[in-house]
């Protein structure tokens, strides 16, 4: 008959359930706790809930991992890392806020940016009055929600009950000033975790979305780094760890990933990061499905340092099978129906458009459209063919699905629409003997942009004024009236899809970030 164990480590004492006296023991090793046998025996008090016990072990011990870190930090930039815990209680950043916002992205943004779990924002709110690296971190995941324009906690519910009097974006802009502030306490750089590369790329999010470019651009870049300074590119990173600690990583690395190539595209800026370690599962995760991550990242892997180069002009090793092909892959790369929610159906549909937009302007730029070509993405009217193809998908989608994604996606529609007034402009206009044609789709592009909050305030004057110096007074005329959006053939590529009701208006304060991109105008005379 084996022999009772003699002695319960301290956190099976402490929750009183039967413990094997092993190092760590079973108990500990399922619940990640540390398995230690310090505590002085004594007698056994009444029975309580042990769900609450675990709760508290977990705090104690995140509280105590915080200590270290502080101890362990003696060389840091500006204070101390042991200076006094963040002011939650009288700060800007509170529990419930924290929660509001919480409860947005997992509603919202968990499909499209699924780096962050429930059990990793809960050891955040529990670690926020003595870890900075914790406060930082929540505080620019705060200001990042508050500060985009379609933020909804829930729906019918606006985030104005918790910010109290200021607007969300004036709350959202002290959130961001005080993960500055507090930022600069510890020696993130030196000592990075995953946890610092988060921060920096929600403080990219922040800056992008208030139109400082360069700021956005030194924190895109600054996350980037430390993910590589930790090793995030490397695919023996993931071999150890937690399954829920790696599968965040690998997330993260490839929303860094889509992320710096998008920039890249709109801004002209190079690549730092490659596709170098595995795709995320699809499965790995069955309760909140990702395969919309997934095709976001397919979408943007063809775009790499070639491609990059020939778009920024360091390099001249181009040729049109190459882009043929490249117009083909975007063409195909989504499936007919998306497994998915209506937002990563937004994100998925605006992205794939744009992408085949900046392919075709990279085609004209190295003289390869013909009128004749039997390609049809080879030639000069094909911005035609893509905005057909945008207005059938966004006249799905509700608005809500696509103000979700803030400013980005509003910058996508803008670049498709502004390329197609350079082709009308341009290109001869066959006589239309349907009711449907490239006018109707500028003039569906242009009542969207003025209806998506973000859209009106910088968007839509910078469009009225490229559609009056570019087309016709006459056509300008009648685009630049009170518009109506169009109805064109439906497909049925997203039929989980339901309509948004277009009679309700929204407001916004928030402008939009980006000053009118470079296009391109290459095109013969007509």
């Amino acid at each position: 008959m084996a022999s009772a164990t003699k002695r319960a480590c301290d956190a099976c004492h402490r929750r009183k359930v039967r413990c094997n006296g092993q190092q760590s023991c079973g108990n500990c090793s399922q619940a990640g706790l540390a398995c230690t046998y310090d505590a002085i025996p004594q007698k056994k008090g009444p029975k309580g809930s042990r769900a609450k016990v675990i709760s508290e072990l977990r705090l104690k011990e995140h509280q105590k991992k915080a200590d270290h870190r502080r101890q362990d930090s003696t060389h840091n930039y500006g204070s101390p890392a042991s200076s006094p815990s963040p002011p939650t209680s009288s700060g800007p950043l509170t529990r419930e806020l924290v929660d509001g916002c919480t409860d947005f992205y997992f509603a919202q943004l968990y499909p499209t940016m699924p780096i962050m779990q429930n059990e990793q924002l809960w050891a955040l709110v529990a670690e926020m009055d003595t870890s900075v690296e914790a406060y930082c971190l929540l505080c620019s995941f705060c200001a990042f929600m508050l500060i985009q324009p379609g933020v909804e906690t829930k729906v019918g519910q606006t985030m104005e009950p918790l910010v109290g009097s200021c607007s969300r974006t004036s709350l959202g802009r002290r959130l961001l000033d005080e993960a500055l502030r507090k930022r600069k306490s510890c020696d993130y750089i030196e000592n990075p975790s995953v946890n610092t590369v988060i921060t920096s790329f929600f403080l990219f999010g922040c800056f992008f979305a208030l139109d400082k470019h360069n700021t956005a651009w030194f924190h895109l870049r600054e996350a980037t780094t430390l993910a590589q300074i930790i090793g995030m590119q490397e695919e023996k990173m993931y071999t150890t760890g937690t399954h829920l600690a790696t599968m965040s990583m690998r997330r993260l690395f490839w929303l860094l990933f889509v992320t710096e190539r998008a920039y890249a595209l709109q801004k002209h800026r190079p690549l730092t990061l490659h596709a170098t370690i595995n795709l995320p599962s699809v499965a790995e995760d069955p309760s909140k499905p990702i395969a919309g991550f997934v095709h976001l990242v397919n979408l943007y892997r063809p775009f790499d340092d070639t491609f990059v180069g020939l778009w920024n002009k360091s390099r001249t090793d181009c040729s049109t099978l190459w882009l043929a092909h490249l117009q083909t892959q975007l063409s195909q790369a989504l499936p007919a129906v998306l497994d998915g929610t209506e937002t990563q159906a937004a994100d998925l549909r605006a992205s794939q458009h744009w992408l085949r937009t900046i392919v075709w302007q990279l085609s004209i730029t190295n003289n390869f459209l013909s009128s004749t070509s039997s390609d049809s993405s080879m030639t000069f009217g094909y911005p035609i063919e893509i905005a057909k193809d945008l207005v059938a998908v966004t006249s799905q989608l509700s608005r809500r699905s696509m103000e979700v994604h803030g400013v980005g996606l509003i910058e996508k529609i803008f670049d498709v629409a502004c390329t197609l007034i350079d082709v009308m402009s341009c290109v001869p206009m066959e006589s239309q003997n349907f009711s449907v044609g490239p006018q109707d789709y500028l003039n569906h592009l242009v009542h969207l942009i003025s209806t998506l909050r973000g859209g009106r305030s910088r968007y839509l004057p910078l469009l009225i004024t490229k559609i009056s110096d570019t087309l016709p007074p006459h056509m300008a005329a009648s685009i630049t009236q009170p518009m109506v959006p169009i109805k064109v053939e439906q497909s049925p590529e997203i039929p989980f899809l339901q309509h948004y009701d277009s009679s309700e208006t929204h407001s916004s304060n928030t402008s939009s970030p980006y000053s009118t991109p470079p296009f391109l105008h290459y095109y013969p005379p007509s």
